[in-house]
């Protein structure tokens, strides 16, 4: 029955232009868009966007980044998981093997090479972009932007969710504790985040295993980011893949400036990705 199911929901409406197609897949719990150039044996880009919710990489402000990636011979493949047309309503249990399956179910098209597929996600979409990689081998390369070193807790009002679930079961996360309370009561979510930190064995508990992925990694933090400490995340990732002696190539950038700063900056991602991922 399962399996059928995901047969039907695999189903897809296509647009054409002379230059790309665009594909709508039909896919439980994920609004899915495939965007294919003419190309033959294209590597997949997945985009994935952060706690704003809805699709981002279907918006016009994307656009321009978005042809960048067709024009440079990749498919790319938009996933909203949650705020958009039939996703969960709110950032809070999200099953990681839903976003897999618009993956699996992008690769079934004839122009896309299933053996290079690489995820780009920001915020708390990076987090799901680390934690798929270390979930799924058929993934070759992450490349996370702001991205956290931990599974945190859903968007909810209590707090006593996980953001992520895996075959029905919540992701160990780290909890607000005490000490963070006033932080977030200040609107200081840096701050929050620090405080929770400090549970260690919460942390220990809750870390993704970055050290399972299957490729390349490239995390690109914010040196002054006010809503997470990325920076320091991301060196805690770097030190947990060197321990672990991971055999693939990977580089930690910190830029300079806020949250959002690294996303001015997708030239080193496209060379990061052309190095390490697309002409390997």
């Amino acid at each position: 029955m399962q399996n059928l199911k995901h047969f039907i929901f695999g189903i897809f409406i296509i647009i054409s232009s002379n230059s790309f197609s665009q594909i709508t897949l039909a896919t439980p719990n994920a609004e899915s868009k495939l965007y294919l150039g003419n190309g033959k044996n294209q590597p997949l880009i997945v985009g994935l966007g952060g706690s704003e919710g809805g699709n981002a990489w279907t918006s016009d402000y994307w656009k321009k980044t978005r042809d960048q990636f067709i024009e440079k011979g990749y498919a790319f493949l938009a996933i909203g998981y949650f705020g958009a047309k039939g996703t969960p309503d709110t950032l809070q249990k999200i099953a990681i093997e839903d976003v897999h399956y618009a993956i699996e179910v992008a690769t079934r098209n004839k122009k896309i090479n299933k053996r290079k597929i690489a995820i780009v996600g920001g915020s708390r979409g990076a987090d799901l972009a680390l934690l798929l990689g270390s979930y799924y081998k058929d993934v070759k390369c992450v490349v996370g932007i702001v991205a956290s070193n931990v599974t945190f807790p859903g968007n909810t009002n209590h707090f006593s969710t996980s953001t992520w679930t895996y075959q029905k079961k919540e992701l160990p996360f780290v909890p607000v504790n005490e000490e963070a309370v006033s932080f977030l009561m200040k609107g200081d979510l840096r701050g929050t985040f620090e405080a929770m930190l400090k549970n260690t064995i919460a942390e220990e508990k809750a870390l993704i295993k970055v050290e399972n992925i299957n490729g390349p990694i490239l995390l690109v933090s914010a040196t002054q980011d006010k809503i997470c400490p990325s920076t320091p995340m991301a060196e805690k990732m770097i030190i947990r893949l060197i321990t672990n002696k991971f055999k693939h190539h990977f580089e930690h950038v910190a830029v300079e400036g806020g949250h959002t700063e690294p996303l001015k900056h997708f030239d080193l991602i496209f060379k990061f990705l052309e190095t390490n991922f697309a002409n390997k």
